[in-house]
């Protein structure tokens, strides 16, 4: 096993501890963990300078917790329930940030543990928090089977990377008994930088591009569980409400109506999108909404089939379903149109 990180551990133990021995926390921190009282101290002028804590005196100091905030937290996952993690461990650093973002954040961590409970089938669950005046940063972390390796293994895919198609477009659940496979794609869209690492692979939803992006990563622990990175600014001005509110049918109706879908994900490397199985493949799914908008950037080029699988016989075989491409180069969008045409030409058949 990989030696623990001392400095982390010297950090994560004065913050824990600076609250109950302001006057000896030198002292209990080296004595906790085994370590020389100068490099307590040594790491206790870092946090200094970085927020997280503050000091008074000189010949007897004592410490107090700074404007920053910094926590970290392990739990067994068997037994545990989200809404105590959140009010024992985050809630109360969070306390004096606008109501907008506590709600955020109240949303994504409990989704994302509750995530971790359910479906991970780990042993161990790690909670990381970061706050600055700037910004909140989240991470839940488990040691499970990895999401990208679940979702494939549970929607039969071919790839791995396919599995982060089907997390773009919502909707996504391994267990519908228990959940609506909602979570990952409304707190994805809370937050300014949303990421999910995992098996090597990296979900990024970027809220200022509002883009998703798969990559591939070499990391330390990268092919174990699965880590879910979650920030966003405090003077944000986004609410829980306002991004339901985007993704729902109308004013009245708070139905998952709306998705977004990047067509790019549905290639599998460098392939060029051309056939019908291809086309099929970004399409799994899709008939549960009632409006899907195709996002058709970094994509240069698509096969006649593909597009006539997706813009004719599709939108034939679902004909209440509103497909709206965006972003397509014009070669892109002429095939878009060649198959849209031949749709109207379509003689229609009568009903019986």
């Amino acid at each position: 096993m990989p030696r623990p990180n001392r400095s982390v551990q010297i950090e994560t133990a004065l913050l824990a501890e600076a609250p109950r021995h302001p006057g000896d926390l030198v002292r209990v921190v080296s004595d906790a963990i085994g370590v020389s009282r100068a490099a307590v101290v040594a790491r206790a002028r870092v946090l200094i300078e970085e927020g997280y804590l503050e000091k008074s005196g000189t010949t007897r100091p004592t410490y107090r917790l700074g404007r920053n905030r910094r926590s970290s937290v392990e739990h067994a996952l068997k037994g545990l329930a989200e809404d105590r993690v959140w009010s024992s461990d985050v809630a109360p650093l969070l306390e004096g940030l606008p109501r907008n973002v506590i709600d955020i954040c109240h949303h994504g961590l409990t989704e994302m543990v509750n995530n971790a409970i359910d479906h991970s089938e780990g042993r161990f669950l790690q909670i990381f928090l970061d706050r600055t005046e700037a910004r909140v940063a989240l991470m839940v972390a488990d040691d499970g089977i990895g999401i990208f390796r679940k979702i494939t293994r549970a929607l039969e895919l071919p790839d791995e990377r396919l599995a982060l198609l089907e997390l773009s477009k919502g909707k996504l659940t391994t267990d519908p008994a228990k959940h609506s496979g909602e979570g990952i794609f409304f707190t994805s869209r809370m937050f300014d930088v949303f990421t999910i690492q995992s098996g090597g692979l990296m979900f990024d939803h970027d809220d200022a591009e509002s883009r998703d992006v798969l990559a591939e990563v070499d990391l330390p622990g990268s092919s174990v569980g699965t880590a879910v990175v979650m920030e966003i600014a405090v003077p944000s001005a986004r609410t829980t409400k306002e991004v339901f509110d985007q993704f729902s049918s109308g004013p009245d109706d708070y139905t998952f109506a709306k998705t977004i879908v990047p067509v790019r994900l549905a290639r599998i490397g460098d392939e060029n999108l051309v056939s019908r199985s291809q086309a099929k493949r970004l399409l799994r799914r899709v008939d549960r909404f009632s409006t899907v908008i195709l996002d058709f950037e970094e994509v240069t080029t698509i096969g006649q089939a593909f597009a006539d699988e997706v813009f004719r016989v599709f939108a034939n075989e679902h004909p209440a379903i509103e497909l709206i491409p965006i972003h397509a180069a014009p070669e892109v969008q002429q095939m878009i149109r060649r198959a849209e045409v031949a749709r109207d030409e379509q003689p229609q058949l009568p009903l019986l």
